[in-house]
């Protein structure tokens, strides 16, 4: 399994108690109506298969999650700071009323003249604008994501068409 092919739901703040509870931030929305009996932790850039024994949903952003096979506070600690995902195939599908830029995040780039870009790894929220970032020949690229870039987007394929202004890969290339 991928990062490509998982979505990112959170990350483990801390240890709960001796026997390997961990505390977890949840950053995706309506993770707690998605029925799950296995996670992802990344670890050294790998993704390693964890069963969830339990997970208790607390406030709106935060669990306490208990996996099989982590039992001690030793174990647990060596998860701390990793980032948690689950397969794409659990991924809840949004209406379309419910889309918005964020949820480009994992699709596929594919600019009008340089062909497919890349997978959008992160899309973020600055004061001007939303941006998108990607990896293109090993240089991190960011782009703004706007009407005049945005060409078509295909929410089946998970891809989106974009026409970047002249010279803007340039810049990352150099």
């Amino acid at each position: 399994m991928t990062i490509t092919d998982c979505f990112r739901i959170g990350s483990i703040l801390k240890t709960k108690g001796l026997k390997g509870e961990l505390h977890i931030y949840t950053d995706f929305e309506g993770i707690e109506e998605i029925k799950f009996n296995a996670i992802f932790i990344e670890v050294s850039g790998k993704l390693i298969p964890y069963f969830v024994s339990s997970i208790k949903f607390l406030q709106k952003n935060a669990a306490y999650l208990v996996l099989d096979d982590v039992d001690s506070i030793e174990k647990a600690s060596l998860l701390l700071k990793k980032d948690i995902y689950l397969s794409n195939k659990l991924k809840p599908k949004k209406k379309k009323a419910e889309f918005t830029l964020f949820n480009l995040l994992g699709y596929t780039a594919i600019e009008v003249d340089e062909g497919e870009l890349g997978i959008i790894t992160a899309v973020d929220e600055y004061p001007q604008q939303i941006i998108a970032t990607l990896n293109y020949k090993g240089n991190e690229v960011l782009f703004p994501l706007n009407e005049e870039i945005i060409q078509s987007i295909d929410v089946v394929k998970e891809t989106v068409l974009i026409n970047l202004p002249e010279g803007l890969l340039d810049i990352y290339l150099q």
